[in-house]
């Protein structure tokens, strides 16, 4: 059997922003002295003059950003997660979303994951602040092929646009799907079920189809979702699986208050009311760690979706 290929989403990021650059010229993109880390730099070195280091003043790059969209540029705002959705908020709330401006954040090392730089830098709360501002895209790619869709689609996209990508290196997941199409607002289902459904989101969605291999060997049927777009989400592919299944279980690299699974509630309440399970960060702040090792001591992992499933199913 081959190995499993493992690439970090934010070199995804970098590579397919060089690979816009080329098709693009309208495309800047913006860094805060982090393009070694955001993988920026990749574009950097194509296009050095269409890369602005604009120093470590997040607040003040996406003001720029914002300005240079008014003029015809399609800027890609980038840094860290918890800078571009914490430390710059009022920017990205004020400058880019009141007036609805055509800039696209791209946010790094989102998520537990980010592991040894700790509680102060591992951002678990970004699809909440995002998703709380008026017209404001939120989207968390599964993989290297679904990041790299994801730039492309923000790219095309006229409106603010937010992207979570994750530092550590997640399995490829999307190259078995031959169908495999990503578009903005839509989810995907890649396994039918009838027992529960499995909605997932980024890098939560490996762990939700080796969850659903294992169910399937216990003689339980999960059907599985990835839900990239968590705004706007796809009502549709939630309600009709959940009539199907009957019940459901949310997984996140996220808080669950306010992220995917307050989302996919909110839906099904309102729609089509059945038991919903979240998982995901329980309203507590994270430590430094290996990120592998974070995610499963705070249940972002196969192994507690199964578990989860169970006593859902009372088994």
């Amino acid at each position: 059997m081959s190995e499993v290929k493992r690439i970090p989403t934010r070199e995804s990021y970098g590579h397919a922003l060089a690979e816009l650059g080329h098709e693009h010229p309208d495309l800047i993109v913006l860094d805060c002295d982090l393009s070694s880390a955001t993988k920026t730099g990749i574009f950097q070195k194509a296009f050095p003059d269409r890369h602005i280091n604009c120093g470590i003043a997040e607040a003040n790059m996406m003001c720029v950003a914002g300005g240079l969209s008014t003029v015809g540029y399609v800027p890609f705002a980038s840094t860290f997660a918890i800078f571009a959705s914490g430390r710059a908020y009022e920017q990205v709330r004020n400058t880019i979303g009141y007036p609805h401006l055509n800039v696209k954040i791209g946010a790094t090392h989102g998520g537990i994951s980010v592991g040894e730089d700790g509680a102060s830098h591992q951002c678990n709360e970004d699809f909440a602040t995002m998703r709380a501002i008026p017209g404001m895209v939120v989207v968390c790619p599964s993989d290297d092929i679904e990041a790299r869709a994801a730039v492309k689609a923000a790219y095309e996209y006229v409106g603010p646009v937010y992207l979570r990508f994750g530092r550590m290196a997640v399995p490829v997941i999307n190259d078995k799907y031959p169908d495999y199409k990503f578009e903005l607002g839509k989810g995907i289902l890649y396994r039918e079920g009838t027992d529960i459904t499995i909605v997932a989101t980024g890098l939560v969605v490996a762990e939700a189809l080796t969850a659903a291999d294992i169910l399937a060997n216990q003689g339980i049927s999960a059907e599985v979702i990835n839900i990239h777009t968590i705004k706007p989400i796809d009502e549709e592919i939630l309600i009709n699986s959940a009539k199907k299944t009957g019940k459901v279980i949310t997984a996140e690299e996220h808080s669950i208050i306010g992220g995917l699974g307050e989302a996919v509630c909110s839906v099904l309440s309102e729609k089509y009311p059945v038991p919903v399970k979240r998982i995901g960060i329980n309203d507590v702040f994270g430590h430094s760690g290996p990120g592998p090792e974070l995610l499963k001591e705070f249940g972002i992992s196969a192994d507690n979706i199964v578990q989860k499933v169970k006593e859902m199913l009372g088994k």
